[in-house]
């Protein structure tokens, strides 16, 4: 009988011990901790005021109870995002505790008007989960605004789009070698940080004065709206030919323009007409063994603005390039680098260039770069010919490897209308109050209008650069 009883007693003694374990808290930093996910994505496409909601659980892993220090709501009550913790609606809720082995819910609510013009086309928070000194994230993202999101896609046959509503690219556009991508006037691309556009097919942009097409960054919010790199920029890759935009203006990308290889067509694999480039960390417009036509075309304070390497066949005509150090790109490069070479598995490669440059500006002033025009050459079995006509340059040394007419201007300022770069306010028109040199100074080409559209020969010749006055 008193066998029986110490075998109780113990039995009884194991399920005190064990109950108050699990009554007890662990206050151990490596206590383990679970979440359903990681991030919230609210991807569905408002057309009317959103309400949408989502949940998430957390799981206390272990055989002791959790106390949650705290579960918050990063943008406070300015944010989109609402939280509710285990049925406690706030923005903030603290000493939460889970059972041993034990969960919770945490249901998440956004509210949005998607026809709100001030609203980032992207809305993103967090929620800070803390228990002892241990932080976790899940992070929030919605779409703010109406308009077509793309994540991830891939275009193919003949795919056009309108103006109808702002289109969000996420994690990249591939247009296809089948496929040909037409934008039309007034449409607006905004790219999210992930997202390169990469044409393998066609691209065909025709936007007009009245409504240009809009490549942009996805943030639009004051403090990252004009930030460079805000996306991977436009790659038209070997298999890519006959890729024409009109009237499109490129902004804030880490690289602009980049077209890579010889065109298989007589056509040039890039056609530029009538476009800005600006605000580009790295290369406005780059040339790697392409073919690529511009005209009427400015390409201002990118980190370098033109890079042409490893030959091929350009032809730039009444382009103005030019480049101001500012508090968002650092003037450190010439506006306008040719080469015929390029380094391949630590090996200089060489091969035919062929550059024509006709009523063009090459300027830059707030940096330390002497000369704006740069031509490297190597080797001597390959032909480098690069010529300028007509053009306004500045330079400290002259450009070797290349030719200039004898109608050429060097160092003298164009005279732009407006340059403040402590306002950010950059206008490279002509100043009206002066007769700026490059003024019916330009030689007479196929092209009649300006990139405000406007005729070319008000004089007996045109002017250089990619406005007329």
């Amino acid at each position: 009988m008193r066998i029986v009883k110490f075998i109780a007693s113990i039995f009884f003694t194991a399920i005190v011990i064990c109950s108050c374990k699990k009554d007890s808290f662990i206050t151990s930093p490596q206590a383990l901790l679970g979440v359903s996910v990681d991030s919230l994505t609210f991807d569905t496409v408002f057309t009317s005021v959103g309400s949408i909601t989502k949940s998430f659980k957390i799981f206390n892993l272990n055989n002791q109870k959790l106390q949650l220090s705290k579960v918050k709501l990063l943008g406070g009550a300015s944010s989109s995002f609402k939280i509710n913790v285990d049925g406690t609606s706030a923005t903030e809720v603290n000493n939460i505790d889970i059972n041993a082995n034990d969960s919770l819910y945490v249901f998440v609510q956004v509210n949005i008007d998607p026809n709100a013009g001030n609203l980032p086309f992207i809305i993103s928070d967090s929620i800070l989960i803390s228990y002892n000194g241990n932080e976790e994230f899940i992070k929030l993202q919605a779409y703010g605004q109406n308009a077509v999101f793309l994540n991830s896609r891939q275009v193919s046959g003949n795919v056009t789009f309108t103006k109808d509503l702002p289109y969000v690219i996420l994690g990249g556009l591939l247009v296809d070698s089948t496929a040909t991508l037409n934008i039309q006037a007034g449409a607006k691309i905004y790219l999210h940080a992930d997202a390169p556009i990469i044409v393998d097919g066609r691209l065909n942009v025709t936007g007009t004065k009245q409504e240009n097409v809009i490549f942009n960054g996805d943030r639009l919010d004051p403090d990252y709206r004009d930030l460079p790199a805000s996306w991977p920029g436009i790659y038209f890759r070997e298999n890519s030919q006959n890729n024409t935009l009109q009237f499109a203006v490129i902004k804030s990308a880490y690289q602009g323009l980049i077209a890579l290889g010889l065109s298989r067509t007589a056509s040039p694999k890039l056609k530029i007409s009538q476009c800005i480039i600006d605000n580009i960390y790295d290369a406005g417009i780059l040339g790697i063994q392409s073919s690529i036509n511009a005209d009427n075309t400015l390409v201002s304070n990118c980190g370098s603005n033109i890079l042409l390497a490893y030959g091929g066949d350009y032809v730039f005509t009444h382009c103005t390039v030019v480049s101001y150090g500012n508090i968002f790109t650092e003037h450190k490069d010439p506006v306008l680098q040719v080469y015929n070479f390029a380094k391949q598995n630590n090996q200089i490669i060489t091969t035919d260039i062929k550059a024509v440059f006709t009523n063009c500006i090459f300027w830059g002033d707030g940096g330390n770069v002497d000369d704006e025009i740069v031509a490297k050459k190597e080797g001597t079995t390959d032909t480098f010919d690069v010529s300028f006509n007509h053009v306004l340059y500045k330079a400290k040394n002259e450009p070797l490897n290349v030719t200039f007419d004898n109608f050429s201007i060097k160092n003298q300022d164009p005279l732009f209308d407006s340059v403040d770069v402590s306002k950010s306010q950059f206008d490279f028109h002509f100043n009206n109050s002066s007769i700026a040199p490059a003024v019916d100074k330009g030689v007479a080409t196929p092209f009649p209008k300006d990139l405000d559209d406007h005729p070319r020969i008000n004089g007996s010749f045109p002017d250089i650069g990619c406005y007329e006055k």
